[in-house]
């Protein structure tokens, strides 16, 4: 067993490892770029080593660093996690060069299995079902072309060397073809140095589900059942879950089978996760592609399970044996995992960035994290902050925990995916175990909405937080200190303050009123009285509401309040005001037709200049963020008035790269 292991990897994976190594008593060694000075996994290892700048290709994509750093700090190992160098050849050649184990399968199983490409005709080998398609070595456009059309749409476009839904494209009509090829390779490019492609026919109604295989260095293979892991948006997934529902057993062997005869064909000898397509109509079988390292996805499998995964990682690598053999896994009860990330499901799923204000995770529920208050998600890396695991002894009781669970988990400070993954789970399609791939564009054709919230209640229950979170602050002087001076009290009218209060875009006026035991918040919609009391901790309050009282929790910034209560998530700002006209913040905000940023990215290109003459719908520029592409378009026809912005620089969510006068 090795004595101290380095983990090449951040967030909650890094996190994760480091538990089980703990839980061994072995040493960690955690790296960390410059974003992640403060991250969490730096925090919980024994030993941390800056590696290099906050992009990831001059840091966690540096094998040369990674083993530099490792053998300064004498690890015997190094754990790749998941993503990065995970899968990457001249790691493990590294590794081996310099005398240090690898926690993970041997170079040449991953080199059959990481080109796409490859990995199929090695599975048409095995006797392992495909999906019909092309995977051929011509990759000009016009070929690739030509075998879409003859496998028939509606084809998937899919990078050879891809993984995490990059470089993946569905086309459904020919008018899209040639501009699918070109923008999955340019995306492939980008983020695996690899532009090669191939086409797969599009299954109509698919299920994705996928098996988990262990091997060791002695030959032994098993695997530890499948997982259902449909509910995607982009090709990344959402939902997992073990087992798979709805299956007939001749399925299930059949996946099981397949799986094992594939690992046995590369002479697998770690952990790794073969991925099938289900036809949820015939349940037929095609073998999609095979992950080969730990998945995001294995705390279900441990669930059900009881088995630690990483650990048998670390003991394959070190040259154990398995520590079972098929007959003696078993599978008890049902587990669902949700992804929660830093998006705006509202929004596309939007990535969102900033510091985590306030962070509680929910009491009786897994949750394997690399998120704490006070960490700061950035661009540079996945959306990924945690994830939310329910076990139970069915699969009824295992949905109803994870939606409980995420209904008590509270996350303040960027946007996240919390709510839509309530209403996903609470879904009667989902409830059934009958969710496909289609599960998002079938449920919510016009993109998932936040469900509606009283802007009212909101605002006057954030207005009465700030109120009194500020009472002692001296620079709002005594006329905002409202619990402690009312110079008009004698007369017996109320100490009086006026608000200027803006969310989601709307500014409103608000008049505070003080009385004996609570504040009369007078907005639009009419007045509200409002008792506050602390609940006890740094962030809650208990608010009663006309009447009506619940928790809510609220970090007060200066400048605003960071809310949660109920379904009323986000920030809200406030500014004290001395005239009963309101400043009404952002309502007269620039308007026109501008092209803005729609996530915070990159600028990768500007196709135009000022002075140019564009037409509506024309793009004009290509944001980039977490390596994926977006084609921005001006609004309406016209001439280039000014641009803001240049290629390569940096640009948050919502910010103006463009003006357009109209024709």
């Amino acid at each position: 067993m090795f004595d101290t292991i380095l983990i090449a990897n951040r967030g909650e994976i890094a996190c994760r490892i480091i538990k089980t190594c703990r839980r061994l008593g072995i040493r960690t060694v955690a790296v960390f770029s410059e974003a992640d000075r403060e991250a969490l996994h730096v925090r919980l290892a024994d030993i941390a080593v800056h590696i290099g700048p906050a992009p990831a290709r001059e840091s966690y994509l540096r094998a040369d660093t990674i083993i530099a750093a490792a053998l300064a700090t004498g690890a015997q190992a190094i754990h790749p996690g998941y993503g990065f160098l995970s899968e990457r050849l001249d790691l493990i050649a590294a590794c081996e060069a310099n005398g240090i184990a690898f926690i993970g399968p041997s170079a040449s199983a991953i080199d059959a299995m990481g080109d796409k490409i490859r990995s199929k005709q090695i599975a048409r080998e095995a006797n392992v079902p495909g999906v019909p398609g092309y995977d051929g070595a011509d990759q000009s456009p016009e070929v690739l072309r030509a075998e879409a059309l003859r496998v028939g749409l509606p084809v998937m476009v899919k990078a050879s060397a891809g993984g995490g839904g990059k470089g993946i494209r569905k086309v459904e009509f020919e008018a899209d073809l040639d501009g699918a090829i070109v923008a999955a390779s340019r995306e492939a490019q980008a983020a695996f140095g690899d532009g090669r492609l191939l086409i797969e026919k599009f299954v109509t109604r698919p299920r994705h589900v996928e098996v988990q295989v262990a091997g060791d260095k002695h030959g032994n293979i098993v695997h530890l059942f499948e997982r259902d892991c449909s509910v995607q948006r982009s090709n990344q997934k959402l939902l997992e879950e073990a087992p798979a529902p709805n299956l007939s057993e001749a399925t299930r062997t059949a996946l099981h089978d397949h799986a094992l005869r594939l690992s046995r064909a590369i002479g697998y000898d770690n952990l790794g996760t073969v991925e099938f397509l289900v036809d949820a109509a015939t349940e037929g079988v095609f073998f999609l592609e095979m992950n080969t390292r730990l998945q995001v996805e294995h705390p279900v499998t441990e669930a059900i399970t009881g088995l630690d995964l990483v650990e048998w990682q670390i003991r394959i690598a070190a040259g154990e044996a398995l520590p079972c053999s098929q007959d003696q896994i078993r599978c008890s009860g049902h587990a669902i995992e949700a992804r929660l990330t830093a998006e705006r499901a509202d929004e596309g799923f939007r990535p969102d960035t900033g510091v985590i204000r306030l962070w509680r995770e929910p009491a009786g529920l897994r949750v394997d994290s690399g998120a704490a208050a006070g960490s700061e998600v950035s661009t540079h890396y996945d959306s990924l902050l945690a994830k939310v695991i329910a076990h139970a002894p069915d699969r009824a009781s295992a949905v109803r925990a994870l939606a409980d669970g995420l209904e008590r988990l509270v996350v303040l400070g960027p946007a996240t995916i919390r709510r839509f993954l309530v209403d996903a789970l609470r879904e009667p399609v989902f409830a059934r175990g009958e969710a496909t791939t289609l599960f998002l564009s079938e449920t919510w054709p016009e993109g998932w909405h936040r469900p509606q919230t009283h802007g009212d209640e909101r605002n006057a229950i954030a207005a009465a937080i700030w109120l009194t979170a500020n009472a002692a602050d001296a620079r709002l002087g005594p006329w905002g200190a409202l619990a402690g001076f009312r110079l008009l009290a004698p007369a017996g009218r109320p100490a009086t303050s006026h608000l200027a209060v803006e969310a989601d875009g709307q500014a409103t006026r608000l008049i505070i009123e003080t009385h004996d035991g609570f504040l009369r918040i007078i907005g639009p919609d009419g007045a509200r009285d409002i008792v506050l009391r602390p609940a006890g901790d740094s962030s809650g309050w208990i608010v009663a509401v006309d009447g009506v009282s619940a928790r809510v929790d609220a970090i007060h910034d200066g400048e605003g309040i960071f809310l949660r209560h109920r379904d009323i998530e986000g920030r809200v700002e406030i500014a004290l005001t001395v005239a009963a006209e309101a400043a009404q913040r952002g309502a007269n905000a620039e308007a026109g037709n501008t092209v803005r940023a729609m996530m915070p990215g990159t600028v990768a290109a500007l196709h135009v200049c000022e002075g140019d003459v564009v037409e509506a719908g024309q793009v004009v520029a290509i944001l980039e963020s977490m390596k994926l592409f977006m084609e921005l378009k001006s609004p309406a026809a016209g001439t280039v008035t000014r641009i803001g912005t240049r290629a390569g620089a940096t640009a948050a969510a919502g910010d103006i790269l463009m003006a357009i006068e109209t024709a």
